[in-house]
C-alpha cells in the first residue's frame, strides 16, 4: 500500500492516517483494523515506545494490511535504518530545518547509489531470504516525510522540499510556535504569519503538505483539506481514548444526577 500513498502524494491527492502513542499491540491492532486509516505512525519521538515494541507494532500494522510509518526521534541514520529494517514503509523526521538536513534524511532512507543507507538483513528483508525483492520493490517505495517545525524551516521550505526523494512535508504547529518563544500561542502575530506562510506554500508547491489534526473534529479535518493539506494525521490512539472517556464521564454525571 505504501506505493499507493507515494503516488497519491506525488499527485497531491489526500491520504489520511493516524498516530500511535501507546506502546500496546492490542491497541495498535484495533487502530489498524477498525480505524479505516491508510497508514499509522508509530511515534518514537514523544512517547515511551521502545525499539522492540516498535517492531511488534509494525508487524501488527502490516498484518492488518495498513502501511506502517515511524516518526523517529531525530534526524539520525541509525534510528531511521532500524525502523526501516523492522519493516516501516514510511519515515517521518522531525525538525528538518535546511536543505542539508533534508538531504541527510534521504541519504539515510535510500540504499546506494541514491542514498547511504546501510545494508543489512532483518524483518524487512524477509529475515535474510528476500533482500533482492526488498531492494528492487519495497525500498524504492518508502515514503519520506520531513517535518517543518521551526521558523527557519518555514523560511527555507522551497529548498527543503526540492531535495529529490522527499515525498512530502508536515507542518508542526506546536514546535513552530516554540521557535518564536511562544509555545502553543498560535495567535501571536509572528507565529500566525509563519503558519500562514507555510499554508500558502502548501497550496502552490509541487510537494504535498501535511498536518496533524490532533483532536477529532470533522470541521477541522475538512478545513485542512480545503486549505490544501494532503497528508493528514487524524487523532491519536490516546486522544481517541481520552475523548471517549470524557464523553462517558459526562454521561455518567447526567444520568446519576437524575437519580
Amino acid at each position: 500500500m505504501s506505493h499507493q500513498i507515494k503516488r497519491k502524494l506525488a499527485n497531491k491527492e489526500s491520504t489520511i492516517g493516524s498516530w500511535l502513542s501507546i506502546p500496546n499491540v492490542n491497541i495498535t491492532e484495533m487502530m489498524a483494523r477498525l480505524g479505516q486509516f491508510e497508514w499509522l505512525v508509530v511515534d518514537m519521538e514523544h512517547t515511551g515506545i521502545s525499539s522492540e515494541t516498535m517492531g511488534q507494532m509494525i508487524q501488527v500494522i502490516d498484518l492488518a494490511g495498513v502501511s506502517a510509518f515511524v516518526r523517529v526521534g531525530s534526524n539520525d541514520p541509525l534510528q531511521i535504518k532500524r525502523a526501516l529494517d523492522c519493516g516501516a514503509k514510511g519515515i517521518i523526521v522531525p525538525q528538518v530545518n535546511s536543505r542539508e538536513e533534508a538531504q541527510r534524511v534521504v541519504d539515510s532512507v535510500y540504499y546506494p547509489p541514491i542514498g547511504k543507507r546501510g545494508v543489512g538483513l532483518f524483518r524487512a528483508q524477509g529475515y535474510g531470504t528476500s533482500f533482492d525483492y526488498y531492494k528492487e520493490n519495497v525500498a524504492p517505495e518508502i515514503v519520506v516525510i520531513v517535518q517543518i517545525e521551526h521558523k527557519d524551516a518555514v523560511d527555507q521550505l522551497d529548498e527543503i522540499v526540492s531535495v529529490p526523494g522527499v515525498d512530502a512535508f508536515m507542518i508542526g504547529p506546536y514546535d513552530l510556535s516554540g521557535s518564536f518563544g511562544k509555545p502553543g500561542d498560535f495567535t501571536a502575530p509572528e507565529v500566525a504569519a509563519s503558519l500562514n506562510k507555510a499554508k500558502r506554500f502548501c497550496q502552490t508547491s509541487d510537494k504535498a503538505g501535511g498536518i496533524h489534526v490532533v483532536h477529532t473534529d470533522r470541521a477541522s479535518l475538512a478545513s485542512n483539506i480545503e486549505q490544501g493539506f494532503r497528508f493528514i494525521a487524524y487523532g491519536t490512539d490516546m486522544i481517541f481514548l481520552a475523548e471517549k472517556l470524557s464523553e462517558v464521564t459526562t454521561d455518567l454525571k447526567i444520568v446519576t444526577n437524575k437519580y
